[in-house]
């Protein structure tokens, strides 16, 4: 071999080895690149009928070690108790591209659903019956990307007409206010019927289907002269729930109401499940799934703490004695 054939050889030999060496440094950078976190933000998109977020969704969201601004963005969409511009919303959280929808209200997680398959949808709270609304296919095993916590509870019903019927022993003609147009109104009507006839009362249909029917319906009450008043669990009437509240008391009207924040606002009675425990609930439900839990194998959760929330001030503006017993099994009395 000649000295420049060697020399060639040399060249070339040369030449391979760089040309390995980067290989393998590209691979090792690309390898460690992937290797990396993505520090990506996660975002959670909060569909609602109501104007708010509820704090306890804030803390427990804390509690779970995620704080919005920091490591965490939700990005909040309100109906403003308008049900029609739910769709759009929950379109405009897809296009966003959010990790997670979190929904208040059956009529907000079935604008969710219809706008993503694919997307984790947690209901923080829905009134009726996730099931038979075609949510999800099963408590045990949601199947889809729905999950979360319900407030549907088939003794409530009986449990709130009961608590007025111990309240005002001749009770006879209950007025219930409910929304024919919620996904879950006729449910609980028909529910809050059978509870009625089971203990002597009889249930007077009071139907509203948006804000604007509220006075007629007043005006219903008016004539039907009910010794109580019950509104049913939905989230248009818990948004008009100072006005409701006003009526009752102007009417002096007992009334017993499905959450406590008709208590809080000046409502007289309460029974029902304790929503600050559905939101954190749901705060624990989103963290599992950004930790990579499926929806569709994540429970469907039903109430177990219920709580009677009593307002004296309410009972003293419209004349009621609340007994003993009763007032002895509240959970809380706003005095």
């Amino acid at each position: 071999m000649s000295k420049r054939q060697a020399e060639h050889r040399r060249k070339l030999t040369n030449r391979r080895f760089i040309h390995l060496a980067l290989g393998a440094l590209l691979f090792a950078f690309c390898s460690l690149a992937e290797a990396q976190p993505t520090n990506k933000v996660p975002r959670i998109g909060f569909l609602s009928v109501s104007p708010s977020i509820d704090p306890a969704f804030m803390e427990g969201l804390r509690d779970v070690g995620y704080v919005d601004g920091k490591n965490i963005v939700i990005e909040y969409r309100s109906a403003e108790g308008k049900l029609d511009r739910l769709p759009g919303l929950a379109a405009d959280l897809v296009n966003l591209k959010v990790d997670v929808v979190v929904t208040r209200g059956g009529a907000a997680a079935n604008a969710a659903k219809q706008a993503t398959q694919t997307i984790p949808i947690v209901m923080a709270v829905i009134g009726g019956d996730p099931v038979k609304l075609g949510l999800v296919t099963s408590f045990s095993r949601p199947g889809g990307n729905v999950t979360g916590l319900t407030l549907q509870a088939p003794e409530l019903s009986g449990k709130r007409l009961e608590v007025l019927k111990e309240t005002l022993p001749k009770v006879a003609l209950v007025a219930a206010l409910w929304n024919a147009a919620g996904p879950a109104g006729l449910g609980f009507l028909r529910e809050t019927e059978a509870a009625a006839r089971s203990l002597g009362l009889q249930l007077q249909s009071i139907e509203v289907r948006s804000p604007v029917d509220l006075d007629a319906a007043f005006n219903s009450v008016t004539r039907a002269r009910p010794n109580a008043l019950i509104t049913l669990a939905d989230g248009m009437l818990s948004d008009n729930r100072r006005r409701i509240i006003q009526f009752a008391a102007k009417s002096r009207i007992p009334a017993m109401f499905p959450d406590r924040e008709f208590a809080e606002a000046g409502g007289l009675m309460v029974y029902g499940p304790d929503l600050a425990w559905n939101f954190r609930r749901a705060a624990i439900y989103v963290d599992k799934i950004f930790k990579g839990a499926k929806p569709a194998d994540l429970p469907i959760e039903q109430p177990t703490k219920f709580e009677l929330v009593i307002n004296l001030k309410t009972a003293k503006q419209i004349g009621l004695t609340i007994p003993p017993n009763v007032l002895a099994r509240a959970d809380k009395v706003i005095r």
